[in-house]
């Protein structure tokens, strides 16, 4: 019997092996994972008892260190809510957006859950909302549950006055306590544990995971608003941390104490805490993170068994806006360079198949403009050519160490002229300069990770401070402001006045 042979072109063989090889690439590389963010308000990054703090105990966060990453110099490049919030979503410095203060304005480039929900994602935001503006629009986040402490009538306060009618609302509750939502002071919470925030984000974000369909690949923000003020806990968790041996806030030697007032400043910014009201305050806040992790135990088992049953892989990540001084050198709230305002907590764990080292520790200084490349790497989708923010996949993955030489924050005036700062660090050094009269300092974040010791009068220390001095002159050569000349900084040139907007 004959056989006819057709020749097959060249072409069709190069078609077939492509298609061949983009299969097997399907076969073996691990579906797109659900992510989870978890998004406490104002964590300090020390505050987790995987680094030895001795109150705020965090057994679920410290699982995921064990199992993940833990980048314990990572910053919030302005350390103050809404610049912070706006970084996260865009990937992109305050230099390039423009956001260096306590000033929004609207994105104007694609988000994080924009870039997500083009690659497939179902992207959702619950809790802490991200200060967008205008105030309702998502910017890629599909599904919005928003609850806070001090906005009537969000999803949160109707919900609340639905099951507690006699509270009156959220803000009733924050009032009749005798609280504010930026102060020292705190007190146990008068209601069900149930119907505190905390508790609340947790189970607004295990059912918006149940809603999901498990075809589509999630991304969930649980955003928190504590441990930020108002400080009402559980009444349980607040007495056990009232009852402990609490840690001593940082006493910088370069501080002016006996110009501090015990009751603060105008602003509550500047303050000597001391006694009782210290002790009130550190407690306050450290049972507010120790109740927020006790919380999330079943919402990370919920996500993680999700993604199991849909096979998919699972990410977490823990992250904050920006810490808290509490105390440490006479300040409270944030928008400061010290470590207690500017360092967070940052952890990324996932799945076996995803191929990040466990138990990674990591001294490189890194930010939250670093998420966006990472999650959008681990998932597949494209990223934008124009991030300033670096992906830490390599890093999670034993690939490379490094990741930035140094790294800039600044943060434009907020509470006053003088709070205005310029900062650069690399992890071990931190260099720090204020914009309206010169002043500046360095630190040895090694040797002195409380940063006690001002080591710009130090002769010994002279050539580190003319190194990232000159380093400083030149990252801001081009700024509008004058803050360089491009041979020496140029102090006195104010920020330009920033509209304010509500917290």
């Amino acid at each position: 019997m004959n056989v006819a042979v057709r020749a097959v072109s060249p072409s069709l063989v190069l078609l077939l092996i492509t298609a061949s090889f983009v299969m097997a690439q399907e076969r073996t590389a691990p579906a797109r994972p659900d992510i989870l963010i978890l998004m406490p308000d104002q964590m300090r990054g020390d505050c987790l008892s995987v680094l030895g703090h001795p109150v705020a105990q965090t057994p679920h966060f410290d699982g995921l260190a064990r199992n993940g990453a833990l980048f314990r110099r990572a910053y919030a490049t302005v350390p103050s809510c809404i610049p912070a919030r706006h970084a996260f979503l865009t990937g992109r410095f305050p230099q390039t957006t423009g956001v260096v203060g306590f000033a929004g304005r609207p994105i104007t480039v694609p988000t994080l859950p924009q870039e997500l929900k083009k690659a497939g994602y179902a992207t959702a935001l619950v809790g802490r909302n991200m200060h967008q503006i205008p105030a309702r629009e998502g910017y890629g986040y599909a599904t919005q549950v928003l609850g806070s402490t001090y906005i009537d009538n969000d999803q949160y306060d109707r919900d609340l006055r639905a099951a507690a009618p006699e509270s009156g609302g959220i803000r009733a509750v924050v009032e009749r306590l005798g609280l504010s939502f930026n102060g020292w002071e705190a007190k146990a919470w008068p209601l069900a544990d149930e119907l505190h925030p905390t508790a609340w984000v947790v189970q607004q974000a295990t059912k918006v995971l149940g809603e999901a369909s498990a075809k589509q690949p999630l991304f969930l923000t649980a955003s928190f608003y504590a441990p930020h003020s108002p400080l009402f806990p559980a009444k349980a968790i607040f007495e056990q941390c009232l009852a402990a041996e609490l840690p001593k806030p940082a006493h910088g030697s370069w501080v002016d104490w006996p110009s501090l007032s015990p009751v603060g400043d105008a602003q509550q910014h500047r303050v000597r805490l001391e006694g009782a009201t210290l002790r009130n305050a550190q407690a306050g806040y450290f049972a507010m993170i120790c109740q927020l992790d006790s919380a999330i135990g079943p919402l990370l088992d919920a996500f993680r068994k999700r993604s199991r049953e849909a096979g998919r892989p699972w990410l977490i990540v823990v992250i904050s806006d920006h810490g808290e001084m509490l105390g440490d050198h006479g300040y409270y709230r944030k928008c400061e360079p010290y470590e207690g305002s500017a360092n967070i907590p940052f952890l990324i764990a996932g799945a076996a198949e995803l191929g990040l080292v466990a138990g990674l520790r990591s001294n490189q200084p890194v930010c939250l403009e670093d998420l966006m490349p990472t999650l959008l790497e681990l998932a597949g989708a494209k990223v934008p050519a124009d991030l300033d923010g670096i992906s830490l996949t390599a890093v999670m993955r034993a690939k490379t160490k490094h990741v930035r030489d140094w790294l800039h924050c600044e943060h434009a005036d907020c509470y006053s002229q003088e709070q205005a700062f310029h900062s650069l660090t690399d992890g071990r050094w931190k260099y720090i300069w204020r914009p309206l009269d010169g002043a500046e300092q360095l630190f040895d974040l090694d040797g002195d990770p409380r940063e006690e010791r001002d080591l710009v009068r130090e002769e010994a220390s002279h050539p580190e401070l003319l190194r990232w001095r000159s380093l400083l002159v030149e990252q801001l050569r081009h700024r509008p402001e004058g803050f360089s000349d491009g041979e020496k900084l140029m102090p006195g040139r104010p920020y330009p006045a920033l509209p304010r907007q509500r917290r």
